[in-house]
């Protein structure tokens, strides 16, 4: 396939991955067609341009992969020791530093994530590598003094779970996988990933580029397709064991239903309607750009974003001019530009969403303060939302209720602290939050009573695997990150041994 000049600046391995054109499936540690071959057109969000196109597998090959998965970890893979696997992951850091500018540029032109963005993700994407590894050697069971009578001892041990499927999000899928690889090879289940249609280029590339690592067949194998088709047949599949998933909570519900088959484990995490809370007292200086890209960075396509700013009514005026003054200085644009700081919206689909909440917030008596005027730009039209804020918000109205995952944020006066924290709670999600104050006293009381997973503190979006983050209420269940995290692909077995 031959690229237009817009890709000439990108590198040789960058250039040579997207001359395939179309990219398969990957099952059983090699690159393999669709059964049906049907295939989905993959699009720069920041030009229209198809660059190329991926499989549209279906429960046919979901069942290829999760045969491959199964046989690995019955197989070889189940004799690798923890200091192997330790190994593996510290060799796949190695790797992850050496290419990751590649990757990075393949993401940025794949979902319109800003390279400036991806690639300042680096260091995130080796903290949560160098976790798993650190933690496959901490995978801990326990002996145990029994109360039965005679030469009794019992032990419990911790095993892999098996088959795990994994669903990844098209908003961050080059540093989003992590979270299950990591996870899988510190603790010796295997995997079949199923990354969104609209973003899956840099997890093909991932796993083909970690099999040259020596990695056994079948651990690791990505079948990329539709929700409706693929992400489907892998949560209804019997012979998978369990599946952590990324996305809205419409289809983690679906999900849940489907893992009833077989009572799969699951670990969700779902959408997010987070309050960022700024108290009179605070730092503007600070709480202004960093409020503002709790809810821009990624042009808002995160799902704990700070979408619902509640400001005292005291600085309310001051906040919203700080704020747009902030905005001001925002370059929107072509994502491979490295100046660029708010990309395109990630598709077609999403983009016709965000454009329909701003009317629907227009319609519902908010004030557009600030953006609100979609356009598309460049050959072909590119996806672009500049940052858009709305003043004089109830909490009642559409646009604070509901989750638009685009740069649209609601600007929610409030008086008092009580008023506050009943406002933030009034939602049913429950995923991340923040509040700004000098008063760290007045941080904790609202840290202690908001009802969601993760609070920053006068900042917004840090994540430390050591620590991770997780969700409540329709936000979901299961934690990212922390030893939680892995106890989630392991499970008890309980030892007794008599003589």
């Amino acid at each position: 396939m031959s690229l237009s000049d817009a890709y000439q600046d990108v590198s040789q391995p960058v250039k040579d991955f997207l001359s395939r054109g179309h990219h398969q499936l990957w099952i059983d540690g090699q690159r393999t067609a669709s059964i049906k071959e049907a295939t989905i057109d993959v699009c720069d969000p920041s030009s229209g341009e198809t660059i190329g196109s991926i499989a549209a597998g279906d429960a046919e090959d979901v069942d290829r992969a999760v045969r491959a998965a199964r046989a690995a970890f019955e197989g070889p893979w189940s004799k690798w020791s923890p200091y192997e696997r330790q190994r593996l992951l510290f060799r796949a850091a190695e790797l992850v530093d050496l290419r990751y500018d590649d990757l990075a540029q393949i993401e940025s032109i794949d979902m319109g994530a800003p390279i400036s963005r991806v690639r300042a993700s680096k260091a995130g994407a080796l903290r949560m590598i160098q976790f798993f590894a650190a933690m496959a050697l901490n995978i801990r069971g326990e002996a145990l003094q029994s109360g039965l009578p005679g030469d009794v001892t019992a032990m419990i041990l911790k095993a892999p779970v098996g088959v795990v499927g994994g669903i990844i999000p098209w908003n961050g899928p080059l540093n989003g996988q992590w979270w299950i690889l990591g996870a899988l090879l510190a603790t010796g289940c295997t995997a079949v990933l199923k990354p969104a249609e609209d973003a899956s280029l840099s997890v093909l590339w991932m796993i083909e580029l970690l099999h040259g690592l020596g990695l056994p067949p079948g651990v690791l194998n990505v079948v990329t397709g539709r929700g409706s088709e693929a992400g489907e047949a892998l949560a209804r599949h019997p012979d998978v064991d369990r599946i952590a998933f990324t996305g809205s909570t419409a289809t983690g519900r679906r999900i849940i239903h489907a893992s009833a088959v077989n009572m799969k484990r699951l670990q969700l995490e779902l959408g997010g309607k987070s309050p960022d809370i700024v108290f009179a007292d605070a730092d503007l200086d600070k709480a202004v750009p960093g409020a503002a890209m709790g809810v821009f960075a990624n042009s808002g396509q995160i799902c704990y974003a700070g979408t619902r700013l509640l400001v005292q009514r005291g600085i309310v005026e001051e906040f919203t001019a700080r704020l747009g003054g902030f905005l001001d200085t925002l370059r929107l644009g072509r994502s491979l530009n490295p100046e660029t700081q708010l990309g395109p919206i990630a598709s077609e689909r999403q983009f016709e969403r965000v454009v329909s909440y701003i009317e629907i917030g227009k319609k519902e008596g908010a004030h557009l303060a600030y953006g609100g005027a979609p356009g598309r730009n460049g050959p072909g039209g590119g996806l672009f939302v500049p940052p858009t804020v709305f003043t004089n918000v109830h909490n009642d109205m559409t646009i604070a209720r509901e989750e638009i995952f685009g740069p649209v944020v609601a600007v929610i006066p409030f008086d008092t602290m009580d008023e506050a924290i009943a406002i933030g709670n009034q939602t049913e999600y429950g995923l991340g939050g923040a509040v700004w104050s000098r008063d760290i006293s007045t941080a904790l009381s609202v840290v202690k009573r908001i009802h969601t997973g993760v609070m920053w503190v006068n900042c917004y979006g840090l994540i430390d695997p050591l620590v991770g983050f997780g969700g409540t209420k329709m936000s979901g269940y299961g934690a990212k990150g922390s030893e939680a995290h892995l106890d989630t692909y392991l499970y008890s077995k309980c030892v007794y041994i008599q003589g």
